[in-house]
């Protein structure tokens, strides 16, 4: 799908942008090309140097976590890499959960669904990182949550040896840390005690693997 779209044609069929480009960050476009419509991910924008090394990279690695996460309900579909330094995924018809109108009543079924996709991918090996930026969090047009930006996220086979594997424990943790946070901001009513015990329990816990960990999403974050 999208076989002939080119980085030099994206700005020719763009329908929009949803963010612009800097010295490092990719500008992300929504194309239509032949009827389907994808949003692009494109560090062609970016420095030099950034953009055929960092971009690249990041590029390739996010490109990784899609293929891992192929048919999962919840995460849009990869249509493919640009010329290694764009991509094009499938456009999910939605809002940033960080935008949602408190006003508007999510369904009440959302975090249950957010919980069933993060145990899915968790499944697969994959922990995302970043949940608790409401940004990577989408309310589908359908009110079912959607899951992107897979540049930070982190493989169990990349941590899999101690103290590692230990980490990456702590990354599944944060991911269901996250959701209970997005609940606490926007559900507050439906924390559950366990809930609410968890995580008022968070900050007693390795602190020392967390620690490490913190250091770890701080660098990933300066990457991406």
């Amino acid at each position: 799908m999208l076989e002939s779209l080119k980085l030099s044609s994206l700005s020719e069929n763009n329908c929009g942008i949803l963010r612009h480009s800097s010295n490092t960050r990719p500008v992300i476009w929504v194309i239509e090309e032949n009827g389907v419509r994808a949003v692009v991910k494109d560090f062609s924008n970016t420095r030099f140097l950034y953009r055929n090394i960092i971009g690249r990279f990041l590029i390739w690695r996010e490109h990784r976590a899609y293929k891992k996460l192929q048919g999962l309900m919840g995460v849009p579909t990869c249509y493919r890499v640009i010329n290694g330094l764009a991509m094009a995924l499938e456009e999910i018809q939605s809002q940033p959960l960080k935008k949602h109108n408190k006003n508007i009543k999510l369904p009440g079924t959302f975090f249950d669904d957010l919980k069933n996709i993060v145990d899915s991918f968790h499944r697969r090996g994959l922990a995302h990182c970043d949940l608790k930026n409401g940004a990577n969090v989408l309310v589908g047009h359908d009110g079912r949550p959607y899951i992107v930006d897979w540049s930070a996220s982190i493989s169990e086979k990349e941590f899999r040896f101690f103290p590692l594997n230990r980490i990456y424990l702590r990354f599944i943790l944060d991911d269901y840390f996250a959701i209970i946070k997005l609940k606490m901001r926007y559900v507050p009513g439906t924390l559950t005690l366990e809930e609410k015990r968890q995580y008022a329990q968070r900050s007693h816990m390795e602190r020392g693997v967390r620690g490490i960990r913190d250091r770890l999403r701080k660098i990933f974050k300066k990457i991406v």
